[in-house]
């Protein structure tokens, strides 16, 4: 998890989050929190910038800035798009992927695709791991180079791949290449570098047949994680055991992210498939403390 000097949810309502990314304090919009109250109305003044459709800065704010989750640094940016290059929720999962890794006896290798600016590349690559990261957008996946460059991690094996992540798990499924473990963060819609075009609904079944038999064998886990309406953790769990045949543990689960005011903030869904003698599809919370 993040220590609170980095990241904290100080409080959400009325469709806004207000959280401290180290030293700066922003208000930004928040689909999930529409019908709930501010917790703390009081907590919001404090906001060192708001964005809505644009930022509104209160004094002179550095144009980039970095937080740490554990040996992984975070450069951050305000982008137009109100995201600031990191999603908090995910370190739930970097917790538990480092926790995983590390119990293995021998480097694996792992697939991250959707991958964004590195989180679950450089907790993986930290853990021992050998990692191909795929984006379809450049700029982003030079923003995760930088990322691993800040944590000390530009000599670890990692390969940097922008492309299509479809495309890419098609080629490498041509060229005999295999992996034993692979993490897919989608979005609900998605254009690769050349017009490509993603629909979760449409596409994510395809994607995971192929990462079923990119993995046939030696696959040690999945990580999925969905933002998209209409899948909760039971539809994503049914999906990730329907299309990874073998025999597996399933978990699926909402991720949350606990603010200070001690209430709940929900941020997506996660599923996971692990490698066990025999199927037991079970499910709980998983979410910040």
């Amino acid at each position: 998890m993040f220590s609170p000097d980095m990241y904290q949810l100080l409080d959400f309502g009325e469709g806004r989050r207000l959280e401290r990314f180290g030293p700066l304090v922003l208000d930004r919009a928040s689909p999930a929190a529409e019908k709930e109250g501010k917790g703390d109305p009081d907590a919001w003044r404090r906001a060192d910038a708001r964005f809505d459709q644009t930022w509104q800065c209160r004094g002179d704010l550095p144009e980039r800035w970095a937080i740490a989750h554990g040996k992984v640094m975070f450069e951050l940016k305000r982008t137009e798009f109100g995201h600031l290059g990191v999603f908090p929720e995910q370190a739930a999962n970097w917790d538990w992927l480092e926790e995983r890794l590390r119990a293995e006896r021998a480097p694996i290798k792992v697939l991250n695709l959707f991958a964004y600016t590195g989180g679950s590349t450089l907790a993986a690559a930290a853990a021992g791991a050998e990692v191909v990261h795929v984006d379809a957008a450049r700029n982003i996946v030079a923003w995760a180079r930088r990322n691993g460059e800040l944590s000390g991690l530009a000599d670890a094996p990692i390969r940097w791949i922008a492309e299509d992540a479809m495309k890419f798990v098609r080629r490498e499924l041509r060229r005999g290449n295999r992996y034993d473990a692979v993490i897919l963060d989608p979005p609900s819609y998605g254009h690769g570098a050349h017009g490509e075009v993603w629909r979760l609904s449409k596409h994510l079944p395809k994607l995971l047949a192929m990462c079923d038999e990119l993995t046939a064998g030696r696959r040690r886990f999945v990580l999925l994680t969905c933002h998209t309406p209409g899948f909760g953790p039971e539809r994503l769990r049914d999906i990730l055991a329907e299309t990874l045949g073998d025999l597996g543990t399933v978990l699926a689960a909402e991720l949350t992210i606990r603010a200070a005011t001690g209430r709940r903030l929900p941020a997506g869904v996660v599923a996971r498939w692990e490698e066990e003698t025999g199927r037991r599809i079970v499910g709980r919370r998983i979410g910040l403390p």
